[in-house]
């Protein structure tokens, strides 16, 4: 068999696991953000949980900034030169390794998910500078071991590494499953490595009913947490000034657009070292 054949082969059987009869969390918040890679099913579900709450849209796009600027931050200030995605989503503008090869060239990144949608569009992701590298991993957040092995083939884990979790975690329903995931996944970075996480909160009315609703809907469930669950996830870390906020209030850049809306964004992140 030759090699296009086999890679035809291999493509067929990633789309054939895309199911386009229920809503699908990675391409509904593209309908968020602005994107165009989702389905009718998707933008119904997305139309019904904006009239239910329409703060998610607003989620959505802040979440989106806060790792555009927690990126730069890390590249920047902190000297990261490697992340560590997992849960990466769909492809949109400003994805990780874009914002931290425009501050470090020389960044490496490796993206990881185990979603078949995600992996038909991951040559999006595979862009990067000629001093740096990125990688897509088809792996799985349930077992921290085997990523840390195979992100080991593109980035050096005796030197710090950004481990970055963006709204990802609420899928885990069970809160102690979800952080004993993310202390194995640090438990196999060095000491000077960082945690970023963001995810929604059960901080209004509104975000428990669009949780519910969305959760109803037939897509695979996303659980809202506690602010001090959230928190709990950099239990043993140094967190970064301004510590666990809601996501525009996280080092909100001088007159950019939105940044200063003092908007009840239901979702909370942190940044968070490795002493």
């Amino acid at each position: 068999m030759s090699e296009d054949t086999t890679q035809d082969s291999a493509g067929f059987e990633t789309r054939a696991r895309i199911d386009t009869t229920k809503p699908h969390s990675a391409r509904f918040w593209n309908y968020f953000v602005g994107g165009k890679d989702n389905y009718k099913v998707d933008r119904e579900v997305g139309e019904q949980i904006k009239d239910i709450f329409p703060g998610l849209v607003d989620v959505a796009h802040t979440s989106r900034q806060f790792l555009g600027r927690a990126v730069t931050h890390l590249a920047g200030k902190e000297g990261i030169r490697q992340f560590l995605d997992v849960g990466t989503g769909l492809p949109t503008a400003d994805n990780t390794h874009q914002v931290a090869q425009r501050v470090a060239p020389d960044a490496r990144i490796v993206y990881v998910d185990n979603d078949p949608i995600v992996l038909t569009h991951a040559n999006a992701l595979l862009t990067s500078t000629p001093e740096g590298r990125t990688d897509y991993l088809d792996a799985d957040l349930y077992d921290p071991e085997s990523v840390l092995r195979a992100a080991a083939g593109t980035l050096d884990l005796s030197r710090p590494v950004a481990l970055m979790i963006l709204n990802t975690l609420g899928h885990v329903a069970d809160y102690e499953q979800a952080r004993d995931l993310v202390n194995r996944l640090m438990a196999g970075l060095p000491s000077g490595s960082y945690l970023v996480i963001s995810d929604s909160t059960a901080t209004s009315e509104g975000m428990i009913a669009a949780s519910n609703a969305y959760n109803s809907s037939g897509a695979v469930p996303y659980y809202v947490r506690e602010v001090e669950e959230i928190a709990g996830f950099f239990d043993g870390l140094e967190l970064v000034e301004p510590g666990v906020v809601r996501v525009p209030e996280w080092r909100p850049e001088a007159g950019a657009p939105g940044e200063h809306d003092e908007k009840a964004v239901d979702a909370y992140c942190g940044v968070a070292r490795k002493g």
